[in-house]
């Protein structure tokens, strides 16, 4: 199975899982669980858990969707909605585009074909990211602007398939692709990187 197919059937069973589980607890007022899968992940890897690899704008986003899906919103989930669906509409989408023209040419290059296949995988997640982001930013803004139309299991289900696509990418950026800029950049020191000060 690839990793596309994994994604979609791994999506469609926590959505399921949700849907069936909200249905079943609506009349009893139990709690909702929120379910993240992400593919190759240890348990320290993401920011939550207090890793080494920090994701706090991820984190936002998955403490946001939780708190629509189970509280009303106010004000201040208005306001977070704001500041999320900014950073990833600009800052993530300059960042892949960092990637894609600075880091990753020097990188397929290389002649590692692990490497070769990982900065593959990424420039497919970006893909992927960006596809799953046009689903959630209006929503996003949607919630930003006190709008009412949004369904919470929908936002939810949206909001986990990018949160584990974005918790699998960083993970795999940081302890692969920025070990290797560091590296690359400790033996040349001249080197530049596209999108560092010049």
């Amino acid at each position: 199975m690839n990793r596309r197919r994994f994604l979609q059937t791994a999506g469609v069973s926590a959505a399921t899982v949700a849907l069936a589980g909200r249905n079943a607890f609506a009349q009893t007022g139990s709690p909702n669980v929120v379910i993240l899968l992400a593919d190759d992940l240890g348990f320290a890897d993401v920011g939550f858990h207090k890793s080494e690899i920090h994701t706090p704008h991820l984190d936002r986003l998955a403490t946001l969707a939780s708190r629509v899906e189970n509280e009303s919103v106010d004000a201040e989930a208005r306001a977070e909605a704001c500041a999320i669906e900014a950073f990833f509409s600009g800052s993530m989408q300059q960042h892949h585009r960092i990637e894609e023209e600075g880091v990753f040419p020097s990188l397929l290059g290389s002649g590692d074909r692990e490497l070769v296949d990982i900065v593959r995988t990424l420039q497919q997640d970006h893909g992927w990211m960006e596809q799953n982001w046009i689903e959630v930013a209006p929503q996003l803004r949607a919630i930003a602007q006190g709008n009412h139309w949004i369904d919470p299991a929908e936002f939810m289900h949206g909001a986990e398939v990018f949160l584990e696509l974005c918790y699998g990418h960083a993970a795999l950026e940081e302890t692969v692709i920025h070990k290797q800029v560091r590296e690359r950049l400790a033996t040349a020191p001249d080197a530049q990187v596209a999108g560092s000060p010049g």
